[in-house]
């Protein structure tokens, strides 16, 4: 081959491999184009979610208190509702968006309740209030919850007679808990003669009175009202009056650090069960686990739930607080209203697609919930819940042997029908004027009665 051939052929390879290498450096430019395309999309995307879609944290409170007389028995209600807090989160969330939660003491006193909510609706900018146990704390933060149009869940059995648009009401009303337990000791326990107590504020006065009536309608005679001052573990007169009267049953009111003395007391006076039972309408597990057994045991409760419930729902429910909160917990009937609570409200969120105060209440009105103790659903005339009845004995161990149930969920009545909403308000206007404008009686303003050898009258 001649040197020009030889050199023809040698820059045709240096062509190809130009045009190569060309070809390359352009797909290169290319690639790196698209791929800075995909990822200034991927930014642009990114940063339009931020700005359309709503990412920040849907803030709720807790008001409840972990200090005080009744901290005994509102702390089990914290820990259910932050269980299913966690639980929410744990599952995404809601509308994509994480739930905080900001707990509130109320400390046990009325006031301290009211600045709390006040606080957390203001300052804490929350979109609801999971609170109260006693009537007291709700009637002191119902005004609060209504100058700022906004939302209580209130867990908590309660006396009835109170309906406001700003509240969803998810524990038991009289005819759910007072008035099938005076029926069932009357039925069961054939007792004739009633003895009411109860610790001296607006819960256990309104109960009485709703008791009164119905032992009208029932012939039945009512041997004696008396009060304890809230707070209080001087229950040593009440113990002489039950043990001077002998009563067929203890009808017991009596809330909190008081309950837990009164019982400890009556049995030291030789009242027991098989003579003169009791049956309270505030005690449930999470009290007895710090009591005596052989100062409670064989005595009766009325709730909407108990922790022996035998339902796959209930066995999870009690398997989960447990390993959250210790082997040693107790659940209650206040336990579960707590956690149904946020479970309802959570599924109000869900189907409006926002937190906004209104807007869910509004879809509360209309939600129901497989709860551990059977269905539970807001009544969207009334906004408290249809609820199970359960009447159970206590055991030695803490826990109850159901003895009676009413198998369905019951419709709430809010305001027992012995009287007229209106006059009803006004036996509670009463109260609350008698007492200074505060929903709890000053010591030594309330008297005990007792009556002996008559029939109940109306108050």
């Amino acid at each position: 081959m001649s040197t020009a051939q030889k050199t023809s052929q040698f820059n045709s390879g240096n062509n190809k491999s130009g045009k190569s290498a060309s070809a390359t450096k352009t797909n290169l430019r290319r690639l790196l184009v698209l791929i800075c395309a995909i990822g200034l999309g991927w930014v642009s995307w990114f940063m339009l979610d931020r700005i359309l879609v709503d990412r920040s944290p849907i803030i709720v409170g807790i008001l409840h208190s972990q200090t005080g007389p009744m901290a005994v028995s509102e702390q089990t209600m914290i820990d259910a509702e932050i269980l299913a807090l966690e639980e929410i989160n744990a599952a995404g969330g809601l509308l994509g968006r994480p739930v905080e939660w900001i707990i509130a003491d109320g400390a046990s006193d009325w006031p301290k309740f009211a600045q709390q909510a006040e606080n957390l609706i203001q300052e804490k900018k929350v979109c609801v209030i999971f609170g109260c146990w006693t009537s007291a704390s709700r009637k002191s933060v119902l005004p609060i919850i209504e100058a700022n149009d906004h939302l209580l869940v209130y867990p908590m059995a309660y006396e009835g007679l109170e309906q406001s648009p700003n509240i969803i009401y998810t524990g038991a009303a009289p005819n759910q808990q007072i008035t099938p337990a005076v029926q069932w000791c009357h039925d069961k326990l054939s007792a004739r003669r009633f003895f009411l107590v109860g610790s001296d504020y607006i819960w256990p006065h309104c109960v009485n009175a709703i008791i009164s009536d119905q032992l009208i309608g029932l012939g039945d005679e009512l041997v004696a009202e008396i009060y304890v001052p809230f707070g209080s573990t001087n229950v040593d007169d009440v113990v002489k009056q039950i043990v001077a009267t002998k009563p067929d049953v203890v009808l017991s009111a009596v809330v909190g650090d008081s309950a837990i003395a009164f019982a400890k007391k009556l049995r030291e006076a030789g009242v027991r069960p098989d003579k003169t039972p009791v049956l309270t309408f505030a005690i449930g597990e999470s009290e007895l686990r710090t009591m005596s057994s052989e100062d409670i045991a064989g005595n009766y409760a009325s709730w909407t739930y108990f922790q022996s419930i035998d339902r796959p729902e209930n066995v999870k429910f009690v398997k989960e607080f447990k390993s959250r909160f210790g082997e040693e917990k107790s659940l209650s009937g206040v336990t579960e209203a707590g956690y149904n609570s946020v479970k309802l409200w959570a599924q109000a969120v869900q189907e409006t697609g926002t937190d906004d105060v209104g807007q869910v209440r509004q879809s509360l009105r209309y939600q129901s919930f497989n709860a551990p103790g059977g269905i539970v659903a807001i009544d969207p005339e009334t906004q408290h819940a249809w609820l199970s009845v359960c009447i159970g004995r206590i055991r030695t161990d803490g826990q109850f042997d159901i003895v009676w149930t009413s198998k369905t969920p019951v419709r709430p009545v809010p305001f027992p029908i012995s009287r007229t909403p209106a006059a009803w308000k006004k036996f509670v206007q009463d109260l609350y004027t008698s007492w200074g404008g505060k929903w709890a009686a000053p010591v030594g303003v309330t008297n005990s009665t007792v009556i002996e050898n008559s029939k109940a009258k109306p108050q």
